[in-house]
């Protein structure tokens, strides 16, 4: 079933639209869709990155000053809360 919308647009934007429209032998409404289509679809593929992918950059970039952080950590937390306790 289709919904109809309506959206207010600038004179440019309508314009540029309509131009597009009649270049191409499609209807306003058809590239507007189009348009909207390919927004949401670069909206999806930013929601499928993983969080790896969104925090890699991150991964190495601060020091902690311990060497072995990574591998003994539970060590280092155990330390830590027993010294704050």
């Amino acid at each position: 079933m289709q919904s109809q919308l309506t959206v207010r647009l600038p004179d440019d934007l309508k314009e540029e639209i309509t131009r597009i429209a009649k270049r191409y032998h499609l209807k306003r409404s058809d590239i507007v869709r189009m348009a909207l289509e390919r927004v949401l679809e670069e909206f999806r593929e930013k929601e499928r990155i993983m969080p790896y992918d969104r925090t890699k950059d991150l991964i190495g970039s601060i020091s902690s000053g311990i060497p072995d952080l990574g591998e003994s950590h539970r060590k280092h937390l155990l330390k830590k809360i027993k010294k704050n306790a």
